[in-house]
């Protein structure tokens, strides 16, 4: 059962919309339209083109600002690690963003809820509806606080799961993560997540989300290898 009141999403993005229609159509899904052709709101296709946008400028105007010596390509690099659909739809679970979709019947029915591609767009409409509705330094915020800042800390840039699971790929053995323990009011949480092989843990991370949590852990088993 996905979450109706949208004051819980404002109060994890940090960002109160003056025109909550706004807000609503970035969360509606093609496939609830298709279903309810009396709709007055219309898909969030064009918010989302609006809010991939300025993710991509806010992402280039942050990594040209922290990393003055790099160049052109990997600046160009990072970005697209940043703004990609994987690390989007992680961010977006991490605000439960995926629990105020409006879906259509047939699409919740086939896992649309859960599906990376459908998560990361609504992020986007999301932005871009903040951005209509309050400025762009209010959307800049949204896209510090909960998506930036998060992938782009100095010692969690740096992928530290793909290297530790090839060390023990040669053993044939797989690294899992769990999530160990929650703390913290839902708009500022923190996460503990446990890096695990074979049922023992090699290493703990603790961070604002579960993604920068398992790469702290990560990262602390590579140091004890």
């Amino acid at each position: 059962m996905h979450c109706r009141d949208l004051s819980i999403l404002e109060e994890r993005i940090g960002y109160t919309f003056h025109n909550r229609k706004l807000l609503i159509h970035a969360l509606t899904h093609t496939s609830y339209v298709n279903e309810h052709k009396k709709e007055t709101y219309g898909s969030n296709q064009r918010l989302e083109f609006l809010g991939d946008a300025i993710l991509d400028f806010v992402a280039a105007d942050y990594l040209y600002a922290k990393y003055p010596d790099l160049e052109e390509g990997d600046l160009s690099r990072m970005r697209a690690s940043m703004v990609s659909e994987k690390p989007l739809a992680s961010s977006a679970r991490d605000l439960g963003l995926q629990d105020f979709l409006r879906l259509g019947k047939g699409e919740e029915q086939t896992g649309g809820r859960d599906r990376d591609s459908i998560i990361s767009d609504a992020m986007e409409a999301v932005l871009g509806a903040v951005y209509l509705d309050g400025s762009f330094d209010a959307v800049k915020g949204v896209v510090l606080r909960c998506i930036l800042l998060e992938l782009t800390g100095d010692e969690l840039f740096t992928d530290r799961k793909t290297p530790l699971q090839e060390i023990f790929q040669d053993r044939r053995k797989r690294v899992v993560y769990q999530v160990t323990n929650e703390s913290g009011p839902d708009h500022d949480k923190r996460f503990t997540v446990a890096a695990l092989v074979d049922g023992e843990i090699i290493g703990t991370g603790t961070a604002k989300t579960k993604k920068a949590a398992a790469q702290i852990a990560a990262e602390q088993a590579m140091d004890k290898l």
